[in-house]
């Protein structure tokens, strides 16, 4: 069967790092992890090609080539999902969808011709597709009520992707969260109990990426990487002698909680392991909004400790944080600002609150008569509300657009990347903790090979970006020179966190020029 799983491009947001992108020699940031694993549980004699659209086109030879078409999408990737769906019925094709969205809302994926729709985890919803293909059943919808082990899970078909368009590649650990944040959707995706794989399937996943000839970024798409903290050290236990053995060849960032900041072993644990950034669900300063949201893993212990203690032990957190709560006052953006800038958090995702399909919030607000009769884009970078605010709406994205100016400008961004790297730990290879292992972060050069080309070219980028031609240049080197002389072993970091600033300068040009 020639299958052709093709991942829709994703509007212009947060997550689309243009500019590192750019800067890389990229083309995207993360690969279609759910489109690769799915192809993984279909017969090994299929022919698969994977077109994803956030790299380049489909073309006329990809559609006449294909006997069935597989696509998936996040609620974000909504109007170009919906679109190829029609453009694969236009041309005669067997239609297969699956993913977040779909699984969410159905109806929609339906409406435009779908002729299968696998709902939930595809571990057990997939064989289900099979048989029915193999009996030339008529289109249907696939859902299993039980949450699938992650056992079952094989390794993704990362054989599929050409891996020089990815600044990253991505693998998952684990699935589900133990908490019930009311305006996340990941507990009814993916469910409370967090299930996991084996370490020696995660292993093998990255032997896998290994003898494929991966080098560098490795992103672990776990929905809350110490869910399980049991689980995690399994994980981490396994994986330091693994990479120390082989040179260490990746460099990790995933998903946690904010209480990994109260856990110090944790941290050194990821960091021996080579991990180097964590995204991180802070929210609002503000503790009665976390309460009401029942964001509780974020009140049990000082916010701003665990988020000092992250730093401060050799991990970069980006911030998550989100204005339109309800009960939130006038303010909260200000408030916001503050907090940001008194923790010395670089990188952070400045949001407005949209609400998903299916979570307590939409419940709620649905039972309250307060969402709009909107389409729900999941935009929340660039998107408007789509429900009636407890305060004016026009106030809320007022303080957005002001707390946008404010943190994602580049004097204050790279003031509180100058300070977050001097309050991190050295490195420990410069504390002698590890002398023949690279810096956390660092992309090694294995083996004694160089930097290659794309590596030196990207540094001069953005020497030239930020060094020569841009607004702080003198900033940019007089800061470049403090963290050598004061955190010497940082500089790599240092560099890369300014790389990560080039993303926030273009988005805030994006939207301060839109329509407010």
């Amino acid at each position: 069967m020639r299958t052709l799983l093709i991942n829709p491009e994703f509007p212009s947001s947060f997550w689309s790092f243009k500019e590192t992108n750019a800067i890389s020699g990229r083309k995207t940031l993360l690969p279609p992890l759910g489109l690769l694993t799915a192809a993984a549980l279909l017969p090994p004699e299929w022919d698969f090609k994977l077109a994803d659209l956030n790299t380049g086109r489909l073309t006329t030879a990809d559609w006449d080539w294909a006997e069935l078409v597989m696509l998936t999408g996040m609620i974000i990737q909504r109007g170009n999902l919906l679109a190829l769906v029609k453009e694969a019925k236009h041309r005669g094709k067997t239609v297969v969808v699956g993913g977040p969205y779909p699984t969410s809302v159905p109806e929609e994926v339906l409406a435009a011709g779908a002729d299968f729709l696998v709902r939930g985890e595809g571990e057990s919803t997939i064989p289900l597709l099979l048989a029915a293909l193999t009996a030339g059943q008529s289109p249907g919808v696939f859902q299993v009520a039980e949450k699938p082990a992650m056992t079952a899970s094989p390794a993704p078909r990362f054989d599929l992707l050409k891996m020089a368009d990815y600044v990253s590649l991505t693998i998952q650990t684990s699935r589900g969260c133990p908490f019930e944040c009311e305006f996340c959707d990941v507990i009814n995706l993916y469910g409370r109990k967090p299930r996991y794989k084996s370490p020696n399937q995660v292993l093998a996943e990255l032997e896998t990426l290994y003898r494929l000839g991966w080098r560098g970024q490795i992103f672990i798409a776990d929905d809350n990487f110490i869910g399980n903290k049991e689980h995690a050290r399994k994980i981490l236990l396994s994986l330091i002698p693994w990479m120390q053995s082989r040179g260490e060849p990746f460099s990790f960032s995933t998903q946690t909680s904010v209480n990994l900041g109260q856990d110090l072993e944790m941290i050194d644990l990821m960091t021996a392991a080579n991990f180097s950034h964590v995204f991180l669900g802070v929210e609002s300063p503000d503790p009665e909004i976390l309460s009401a949201n029942r964001k509780y893993q974020n009140l049990k212990n000082p916010l701003e400790q665990s988020l000092a203690n992250i730093t401060a032990n050799g991990l970069s957190p980006i911030a998550s944080f989100i204005l339109g709560f309800d009960g939130e006052t006038a303010g909260a953006g200000e408030r916001l600002c503050a907090f940001v800038e008194k923790n010395h958090l670089p990188t952070v995702m400045l949001n407005t609150l949209q609400v998903l399909p299916n979570t307590a919030l939409w419940d709620r607000l649905q039972r309250e008569g307060r969402l709009l009769e909107t389409e729900t884009s999941g935009d929340n970078t660039m998107g408007r509300l789509n429900y009636r605010p407890s305060r004016p709406e026009s106030e809320i994205m007022a303080e957005y657009r002001q707390a946008v100016n404010r943190l994602y400008q580049p004097a204050g961004y790279l003031r509180r990347a100058l300070h977050h790297l001097l309050a991190m730990r050295p490195t420990r290879r410069a504390q002698g903790v590890r002398p023949a292992a690279p810096e956390a972060g660092q992309i090694p050069q294995n083996q004694g090979r160089p930097a290659d080309l794309r590596e030196i070219t990207a540094l001069l980028k953005l020497i030239w970006r930020q060094g020569i031609t841009g607004e702080c240049r003198l900033q940019f080197w007089r800061q470049l020179l403090t963290i050598y002389r004061r955190n010497p072993s940082r500089v790599t970091r240092y560099l890369h966190t300014c790389g990560l600033g080039e993303n926030l300068f273009h988005l805030r040009r994006e939207i301060l020029k839109a329509d407010p």
